[in-house]
């Protein structure tokens, strides 16, 4: 495997922002979001695990708004690595269109292997029959190429600062445009956010994230990016 030739879009790239945690009790980092409107591909969201048993008014609310920005929202949905049952899959992306009135679906636990892609093909055809415009596939890592033609983006990598920072790329991707490929980076220092969004850039990817959070949940704050426009900084 190698390393691909720099990306043509600009150095900063668009940011898929997976912010697990509840409106009600991080209000700032929602906010945040909203000034960062221009930057972002999308927002995950993401109640409980998923859509959750009921409607949850703090996330009503929060989508709300940031439909009202303009900023693409996408339901999560966990896959199970392709063994949890696709009508439990459909049912909450069912679930995200009715409730969040959601523009797309984030379907996470994506196995890399190719024996499960009829399968994933299958979900995706039913988000889209059920008003879903965009379709995000997480293996978090560089799956077979197969998903490539599945998803609108592809998350090929998920994982830490330091992984991030010796992760090599397959020469198959270099047959997609950048805006097809993502990277969830967490565990990035103070100051090393220009570093990921470079990286992925040269890596062939035009979507990323980068947030300082570790342990069980890193997907708990905002992209430095966002957080400093919502301060009235720069990205």
């Amino acid at each position: 495997m190698t390393t691909t030739t720099p990306a043509s879009h600009g150095d900063d790239g668009r940011l898929l922002v997976p912010l697990y945690v509840h409106p009600a009790t991080h209000p700032e980092e929602w906010a945040a979001l909203l000034d960062a409107a221009p930057r972002l591909y999308g927002v995950v969201l993401n109640a409980a695990d998923g859509p959750g048993g009921r409607p949850d008014p703090a996330f009503g609310t929060a989508a709300r708004a940031l439909r009202a920005a303009g900023v693409p929202l996408l339901g999560y949905v966990d896959t199970g690595y392709g063994h949890r049952r696709t009508g439990a899959v459909v049912a909450d992306i069912r679930r995200h269109r009715r409730w969040y009135d959601v523009d797309g679906v984030f379907l996470d636990q994506v196995p890399a292997h190719d024996t499960p892609l009829p399968r994933y093909r299958r979900m995706v055809l039913a988000a889209r029959v059920l008003g879903a415009r965009t379709a995000v596939l997480n293996p978090g890592t560089h799956p077979d190429p197969g998903y490539a033609s599945l998803a609108d983006l592809l998350v090929t990598f998920e994982g830490t600062w330091e992984d991030y920072r010796r992760a090599r790329v397959p020469e198959w991707t270099t047959g997609h445009p950048p805006e097809r490929f993502c990277h969830l980076v967490y565990g990035v220092p103070e100051g090393r956010e220009g570093q990921v969004a470079r990286t992925a850039g040269a890596r062939g990817a035009a979507v990323h994230c980068a947030v300082p959070g570790t342990g069980a949940n890193p997907w708990r704050s905002v992209p430095v990016a966002a957080a400093g426009l919502a301060a009235g900084g720069t990205a």
